[in-house]
């Protein structure tokens, strides 16, 4: 029997339909059995403040940090503002760094897709992000790169994915679901 890891899956586009959400549920819907994959709400939590973070933080705190602390691996979906993440995502990053010395993204093996509806598939934020998961000691996957340039098109109102466009995201999500089974803890 095949062990099944937990992967957290962290949207950084929090509207409504939002088009890297569907990109998300498909990768999810495309990845091998040994993935589990769980959502984790990024939208409801406050700017990361040390003045908060004492014995009781912001409950949304709270859950991201117990979340992400049972994951044994994540998957970043986000789309790209002004050639970097949006603020959620940073914000997350930041809130489940904290306390000093109780990260809970240490270790966690990590892949990073990113969709925009311009051509060049939100290559800066896919490029950005790898930055913090370096200092976050994330192994992040290097190989395939997931950038999905024109994401309106793809999973806008009526359409449909191409064979093609379906077997590269089931290329990445099996590759992913490797670079889990090397890496996770």
């Amino acid at each position: 029997m095949t062990r099944t890891y937990d992967i957290a899956v962290l949207v950084g586009s929090l509207r409504a339909g939002s088009f890297n959400r569907k990109l998300a549920e498909t990768l999810a819907e495309l990845a091998p059995d040994s993935l589990s994959f769980r959502f984790v709400e990024i939208g409801d939590m406050p700017l990361y403040n040390p003045d908060l973070d004492g014995d009781t933080p912001p409950a949304p705190w709270a859950r991201l940090r117990a979340e992400i602390g049972k994951a044994e691996g994540v998957l970043f979906v986000t789309p790209e503002y002004n050639r970097s993440v949006p603020a959620a995502i940073k914000n997350a990053l930041d809130i489940g760094s904290r306390p000093m010395g109780a990260s809970v993204w240490k270790g966690k093996p990590a892949a990073i897709a990113s969709g925009s509806p311009g051509a060049i598939g939100g290559f800066g934020a896919n490029h950005h992000l790898r930055q913090p998961l370096v200092f976050l000691d994330m192994p992040a996957m290097q190989q395939p790169e997931l950038y999905l340039g024109g994401i309106a098109k793809l999973f806008g109102e009526g359409a449909e994915l191409s064979d093609d466009t379906r077997a590269f995201l089931k290329g990445f999500a099996d590759a992913f679901a490797a670079w889990v089974e090397k890496h996770a803890a």
